[in-house]
């Protein structure tokens, strides 16, 4: 054998050697190991060892031992929520109690010395209405480690669930490169708008979602690309949708369903005052001194184009003044405080 190719072989030897992995997987790699070294004569042995190589360095990368601790602190949850979330009170205190079900089922796991199951749940509401800011709260509060697949447009089952490397652009499926990314078996999961997926892929990614949102099926959920049952019991998958119409019943039935609610006129004032627009200026390069806002004018701000159930809408508007703001003194056109009032909002408001 050349030395080059011998050496190539042992390397990826030592690292299955020195990696922690399910025996069972272990053997199996290493048996591929060792089918490259009858290989080595053969024309398509380079292509093999590639092949091999790149699935060896999949298998050692997983987290197959390791986990985020849930130190769950209610108190410290609260202020999470509160920080990131004005209003929704029955939202939060939901979480709150998902939460402290989650620290019991935990201290119960660890005298029974198994791991818990984690739940689904799924945020429902309009375009807007803090959907994915929630689900990254939650994790948050949890402590654990955050990854989100866009399901919007998705067209084939295969992104979740890995191709198998017979073929040539084989890879493993959203799923197990998000666990990969968070380097823990145990992250929060947001499947971002579960609703939208493509009428033809529809029936197969529904199908693939019943498996991994079920905490009975998904301790061995199989990825066509590792060709491995990976446990997903432990992961907390939270999914968001604007309406269930294109989600099927069997997946609505394994999740828990929480609904976000519109916000009201007077929740966005307090949002825009409080969250919204200290955000803008500093994002804008200004300072508390170069911009104000009248108290009469934020009715007019709120509902610049009608009722809006989210905050994306507000929270652009207000961006917007700021950008005018922030024009208009790097010109040195401003000399003074700007304070926007119901008479001279229409400058800087936004053209739509």
């Amino acid at each position: 054998m050349p030395t080059a190719q011998y050496e190539d072989i042992q390397l990826l030897e030592t690292k299955l050697q020195n990696a922690k992995l399910p025996t069972d997987l272990k053997q199996k790699a290493l048996a591929q190991v060792e089918r490259l070294v009858r290989m080595v004569a053969n024309q398509g042995y380079s292509q093999e060892y590639d092949s091999t190589a790149r699935y060896i360095d999949w298998i050692v990368s997983l987290p197959w031992d390791k986990r985020s601790l849930d130190p769950v602190n209610l108190e410290n949850a609260k202020k999470v929520l509160d920080s990131n979330h004005y209003g929704l009170e029955s939202i939060k205190e939901r979480i709150l109690e998902f939460l402290a079900v989650s620290a019991l089922k935990n201290k119960q796991a660890q005298v029974e010395t198994e791991n818990s199951k984690a739940p689904a749940i799924l945020l429902l509401g309009l375009v807007g209405t803090g959907k994915t800011t929630m689900a990254y709260s939650i994790a948050q509060a949890l402590g654990r480690k955050f990854g989100r697949i866009p399901m919007g447009g998705m067209g084939d089952a295969l992104q979740l669930r890995g191709r198998a490397r017979a073929y040539p652009d084989a890879e493993p499926g959203q799923i197990v490169k998000t666990i990969r990314r968070a380097q823990t078996m145990n992250p929060v999961i947001l499947l971002d708008e579960i609703d939208r997926v493509t009428d033809e892929a529809r029936a197969d990614i529904m199908g693939v979602l019943v498996e991994l949102l079920d905490p009975e099926q998904n301790n061995n959920f199989l990825d066509h690309y590792l060709d491995y049952p990976v446990n997903l019991s432990e992961v907390l998958f939270i999914a968001t949708a604007n309406n269930t119409g294109g989600i099927a019943t069997a997946v609505l039935d394994r999740l828990e369903v929480v609904e976000m609610p519109s916000y009201s006129d007077q929740q966005k004032v307090t949002i825009g005052k409080e969250y919204l627009l200290p955000r803008a200026i500093k994002t804008n390069g200004l300072t508390d001194q170069d911009i104000a806002f009248d108290q009469n004018v934020w009715e007019q701000i709120v509902r610049p184009l009608g009722f809006d159930a989210g905050m994306r809408t507000l929270d652009r508007t207000i961006s917007g003044i700021c950008r005018k703001v922030a024009k208009l003194k790097v010109e040195g056109q401003l000399k003074e405080k700007l304070t926007i009032t119901v008479a001279n909002i229409k400058q800087y408001t936004p053209s739509w």
